[in-house]
């Protein structure tokens, strides 16, 4: 794979974001795009290694056919590399773009050296063939006559959907919110995903036969303020249409609920001062500004106002950080990122050891873009936020926190001790929580009657073992965060990949659909 040497000739050399201080004055994607050169240099570095860690279960959720296209793209074959691309991933463009990449993560590279620049290159290969024209709709030429909904649009009822109409079935996609894509649409920000490349993908599959439904909202109307995504619906002129689960039982041969993990984590719950105004859910100020720009391109003033105001993120992770770049991009007068733990090591630690995700201490865009304008890095570590500080106006002036001492866990209470006289209030107009979600919201299961379980204390998914993704109900499946809590992108993929062919099977008692997991044969070319 590669060049035999490759590895040893040629140095880790990742396509660069643009400059920080440009980028941060417009909502753009981030990135670049690189030489054709760079790239083929950068797949001869793919070792010939035998066992590819890459694309086992330690690496790539769905099983990527990454040395193959890599060697591809090493030899100018992009088109052959395209065809493995989408053997195995339905939507490259989106976890190229915003995948973590475990898969470099497990790079057999990796144990001695940088790994290869596998998320570069599946990004490369994808953004060249849409430009080429190579990637074109491919319409079933046979129906089967079974008819299945998929509620959710993200990336597990997307992938879902691509699958179940490749074999021949006819699908209709429910989506709550006025676009499709779900998380990708609304909860990345433009900067990370263009939105126009989710609706370029959304359009395919339309022309190949997909049938989508925005604006309507599977459960109770009562319901319906529980989900910030129909509320701001509601609010920004989208007639929001309710149909009961059941409907949808007896309409189509199968049902997959793919809706996603939307019900926040909020440690801060019990904080003195949690009500004051000013206190936002990240995915709520996420989908406003996407919505926003979508719209009006902000001239509607829709987004939640930032400008001016000092603004507390609580919460890292990649919403944290978009938190803290679409805060910066519309004039916060500063910007403070909480982080609970204390900061990765600069080098995997000894219980994280090769082909686990490395561990380590990451600088993400935005808050390189932070330091490039302001001087430092907007993150503080080892802080636990105690109360929230308001006027007489009830609006939030400032956090009240404390350092904490991971080093020095409370016997049988919390991993950590909190630091005497670490206390501090830092100054807010804004405090935005990123701290993550509990599972899927629960009206549906309450109606049908259908099984839920809690894979960790606080969550609560629908019950459907993975690879069969079957609920406890006849011909209802689910996929996706709303099964196996919040998760990343290319995971979702695999689960609605993997509903399809279970979906396929219970329909037709045989299914030809690939089995995610599991790798395809290699095609001689």
């Amino acid at each position: 794979m590669g060049k035999p040497t490759g590895f040893k000739e040629f140095p880790r050399e990742t396509v660069p974001y643009r400059d920080p201080v440009e980028r941060a004055s417009d909502f753009l994607e981030i990135f670049t795009e690189a030489p054709v050169e760079q790239l083929m240099t950068q797949g001869a570095r793919c070792m010939d290694c035998g066992v590819p860690f890459c694309q086992s279960n330690s690496g790539c959720p769905i099983d990527n056919l990454i040395p193959e296209w890599n060697d591809m793209v090493y030899q100018g074959r992009w088109r052959d590399a395209l065809d493995r691309l989408h053997k195995t991933n339905n939507f490259p463009e989106f976890t190229g773009r915003v995948c973590p990449a475990p898969c470099e993560g497990a790079c057999v590279l990796g144990i001695t050296s940088p790994p290869v620049t596998i998320k570069n290159i599946e990004n490369a290969i994808i953004d060249r063939a849409w430009e080429e024209g190579w990637v074109e709709p491919s319409v079933p030429t046979y129906r089967t006559g079974k008819t299945v909904a998929v509620v959710g649009s993200g990336p597990a009822g997307l992938s879902a959907a691509a699958q179940l109409n490749k074999a021949g079935h006819t699908v209709t996609v429910y989506e709550r919110a006025d676009r499709i894509g779900g998380l990708l649409m609304y909860g990345i920000p433009n900067m990370k995903l263009d939105k126009g490349v989710v609706e370029r993908r959304v359009q395919l599959l339309r022309d190949e036969g997909v049938t989508f439904v925005t604006c309507t909202h599977i459960g109770r109307e009562e319901d319906f303020a529980v989900g910030h995504m129909t509320q701001i619906m509601q609010e920004r002129g989208c007639e929001v249409k309710f149909i009961e689960p059941q409907q949808l039982i007896d309409d189509f041969d199968a049902v997959l609920f793919c809706t996603g993990a939307t019900r926040p984590f909020d440690p801060t719950a019990k904080a003195p001062g949690r009500d004051l105004k000013g206190i936002y859910s990240a995915m709520d100020v996420l989908t406003r500004n996407t919505k926003s720009l979508l719209d009006s391109e902000f001239t509607d003033e829709a987004f939640t106002p930032v400008r001016g105001k000092h603004v507390i993120v609580i919460g890292g992770g990649d919403t944290g950080a978009d938190c803290i770049a679409t805060a910066l991009r519309h004039g916060a007068a500063s910007i403070v990122n909480f982080e609970l733990l204390a900061p990765n090591p600069a080098e995997r630690a000894p219980n994280n050891p090769w082909p686990e995700w490395p561990r380590i201490y990451r600088v993400d865009y935005s808050h390189a873009e932070v330091k490039a304008i302001t001087g430092h890095d907007p993150r503080a570590y080892n802080i636990l936020t105690k109360e929230f500080v308001g006027d007489k106006d009830g609006h939030v002036t400032g956090v009240r926190t404390v350092e904490v001492d991971w080093s020095k866990p409370v016997a049988g209470g919390a991993p950590f001790t909190e630091v005497p006289g670490s206390e501090k209030v830092w100054p807010a107009d804004m405090v935005l929580l990123a701290t993550g979600f509990v599972g899927p919201e629960l009206a549906i299961p309450e109606m049908l009657g259908m099984t839920t379980v809690e894979p960790r204390r606080g969550w609560t998914t629908f019950a459907a073992e993975h690879g069969k993704f079957a609920t406890n109900l006849d011909g209802v499946f689910a996929a996706g965060d709303c099964r196996r809590g919040q998760s990343l992108v290319v995971w979702a993929i695999n689960e609605g990949r993997g509903a399809a062919r279970s979906i396929d099977e219970y329909l037709m008692g045989f299914t030809n659909l690939p089995a995610p997991g599991i790798n395809m044969p290699a095609q001689v070319v």
